[in-house]
């Protein structure tokens, strides 16, 4: 029996419902929440600096799509190839965000599941004039920051804009990112902090500071975000 509903749910028909469900739902909530963005501004900012590498922890990353919110924006997603992945990307496409398959980030091992090519797609979507949006860290480590976008930064000569995008409303599950599933009619926050800009001659020594700075700055727009909401124990989780 369990086989029988694993092999249900992996078939490309249920996928493809759950990848739609999950698309509209979010929509309604980014449609009943009212958000603030932290510089108000934001896109005005980003404007002159795209295309750019946009991070976010593993875990805030349902409501993301919404950021791209004006069509002269285009992005990317990095999206895994694990069956999981499936239905996110699925629901990613439905809300005009074109996707990326691969691995971000294993410790810089990115020869696992698809990571080299997906590096290489990144860096060529980059060069086209794509933003590309990717968790920043590394798998089953929360908020620990991997190098991956970092070499990733390095590599096309593209800044890194860290951000957290959250909603006083959610569920918050008990798996390694502490994954929040947002709800609807409550108050959202988007907070940046500054871009990290990485030398194309970046030595190990660099790479680790900008890395920690990645991860620092993730961490202050995360508790900035969940402070703007109202649930400033949100950003403990």
């Amino acid at each position: 029996m369990k086989r029988l509903l694993r092999n249900l749910l992996r078939s490309n028909v249920v996928q493809r419902a759950l990848g739609v469900l999950a698309a509209e739902y979010l929509r309604f909530v980014w449609l009943t929440t009212k958000f603030e963005f932290e510089p108000p501004d934001v896109y005005e900012r980003v404007v002159p600096i795209q295309p750019a590498i946009l991070a976010f922890w593993h875990g805030q990353h349902f409501m993301t799509p919404f950021i791209k919110n004006r069509k002269e924006y285009k992005a990317k997603v990095l999206i895994s190839k694990h069956r999981d992945g499936e239905f996110n990307a699925i629901a990613a496409e439905r809300l005009g965000i074109e996707t990326i398959r691969g691995s971000g980030d294993h410790g810089g091992a990115f020869h696992r599941k698809g990571g080299v090519g997906a590096f290489r797609e990144m860096v060529q979507a980059l060069a086209e004039g794509w933003n590309i949006a990717t968790t920043a860290d590394v798998p089953k480590r929360a908020r620990v920051a991997g190098l991956g976008v970092v070499m990733l930064a390095r590599e096309s000569g593209r800044p890194i804009l860290p951000f957290a995008m959250v909603t006083s409303r959610y569920i918050r599950l008990k798996n390694w990112d502490s994954s929040t599933i947002n709800l609807p009619f409550g108050r959202g926050a988007v907070v940046g902090i500054d871009a990290v800009e990485v030398p194309p001659d970046a030595d190990a020594e660099t790479m680790e500071r900008l890395r920690l700075q990645v991860e620092t700055y993730l961490n202050e727009a995360t508790r900035l975000a969940y402070a703007k909401v109202g649930r400033p124990e949100g950003a403990l989780g």
